[in-house]
């Protein structure tokens, strides 16, 4: 396997990390995935720069969700800028009996000096239907 494939495969678990950890709720599982650096953009705007502010949000706000239902998360496009930066575009998806939303992430992902990959820069889009 090279490179360029083991790491889109790293990406894509990472995304698929992002999903389990939005469907159990699980914020310390959701923020393990972010660079001490990062910066979030929620899906309303709000904007969240260091982890310490995502992990202070995140906790507060994750596990008492009200949303019921299912989750999904979908790499849909990959883009390396660096070797060891990548600009990823999900799909996200939530489906519930009330109906559901979509959202279009993006998250700029970096490679660290152990080769994990991390939620660096990452901006949250919420889709309007057409």
């Amino acid at each position: 396997m090279n490179t360029e494939t083991a790491d889109m495969k790293a990406i894509e678990e990472v995304v698929a990390a992002v999903e389990r950890s939005q469907r159990a709720k699980d914020a310390e599982g959701f923020l393990a995935l972010f660079h001490p650096d990062a910066l979030w953009t929620t899906a309303h705007g709000k904007v969240l720069i260091g982890f310490d502010a995502i992990a202070e949000f995140t906790r507060a706000v994750l596990p008492r969700s009200d949303w019921d239902g299912e989750v999904t998360y979908e790499v849909v496009h990959t883009q390396f800028l660096r070797p060891d930066v990548a600009a990823v575009k999900v799909r996200q998806v939530y489906r519930s009996d009330e109906g559901g939303s979509e959202g279009a992430p993006l998250y700029v992902m970096t490679k660290s000096d152990d080769g994990a990959w991390l939620l660096h820069a990452c901006q949250n889009t919420g889709v309007q239907a057409a």
